[in-house]
């Protein structure tokens, strides 16, 4: 007997996330990157925000300026008005010389213009509790300019950060992310504690024996990150239901559907 994902309804099922957008096409996270998903027939992007000093939050990997931008230094030393002399393109092509570093407010912009579904990771605020405060207020704040059309997902490292949010904004279906070296047999416990909707599991030693049992307790998973379509297909035939990638571009048409 054929396992029911292997049939064309379960593939229909299945979520496809641009990793940072379209980032073996253009800079990560960057208004282009993100672009790119609606031309290839992407549905969903999966962005990291943190916040500046002025509490503007920020579409960016890292909390320094060091490995995809011209600049150097921390984004909790800059403020929104610093962002006008900041390239986060020319280092990734000729193409994305003078592409801005986004604010989350111009990322909902364009996530509603082209229609897209988002995965919005918070990031563990390395600069102390009250900048993470101040990001999960200011995160939320954003996402009230977010059509109502749209799917959303916000995931997090810090599963207390999370656990906060989800306490403000209780209606967002809400991700428990976890390294293979951190996902310990509490897991469950965890997500609970955020009232977290899916797990977010890396997909380095994710076996079949764990993504049945994160689905026998009723959670939905979403593995990152997955650049591989051989591997991309064995877990979506364990049931998993969307693989977070760099290369969605690559993937049948079949997983470009939801």
């Amino acid at each position: 007997m054929l396992n029911s994902t292997s049939g064309k309804t379960g593939f229909c099922m299945k979520k496809l996330f641009a990793h940072r957008g379209m980032s073996t096409l253009a800079p990560e996270n960057t208004l282009a990157a993100f672009s790119l998903c609606h031309q290839h027939g992407i549905k969903w992007i999966e962005c990291d925000v943190d916040i500046l000093s002025d509490g503007t939050v920020v579409v960016s990997h890292d909390d320094t300026l060091d490995r995809c931008t011209d600049h150097s230094g921390s984004l909790y030393d800059m403020t929104q008005a610093d962002l006008t002399e900041i390239d986060a393109g020319s280092w990734f092509h000729d193409d994305y010389i003078g592409e801005p570093l986004p604010t989350f407010e111009q990322l909902i912009e364009l996530v509603n213009q082209h229609q897209l579904n988002i995965n919005v990771e918070i990031k563990s605020c390395t600069a102390g509790w009250e900048m993470t405060d101040k990001l999960l207020t200011n995160v939320t704040s954003g996402l009230e300019k977010l059509d109502s059309e749209r799917e959303l997902i916000v995931s997090c490292f810090n599963h207390l950060a999370l656990a906060e949010f989800k306490r403000r904004r209780p209606q967002t279906q809400v991700a428990c992310l976890f390294e293979s070296a951190t996902l310990g047999d509490d897991w469950q416990s965890v997500l609970q504690a955020c009232e977290a909707d899916y797990i977010h599991p890396e997909d380095e030693g994710l076996t079949r024996e764990m993504v049945e049992s994160f689905k026998a307790a009723g959670y939905k998973i979403n593995v990152y990150t997955v650049n591989d379509l051989a591997r991309a297909n064995q877990l979506f035939n364990w049931g998993v239901d969307g693989v977070f990638t760099d290369i969605a571009h690559r993937f049948p048409s079949k997983y470009k559907q939801s």
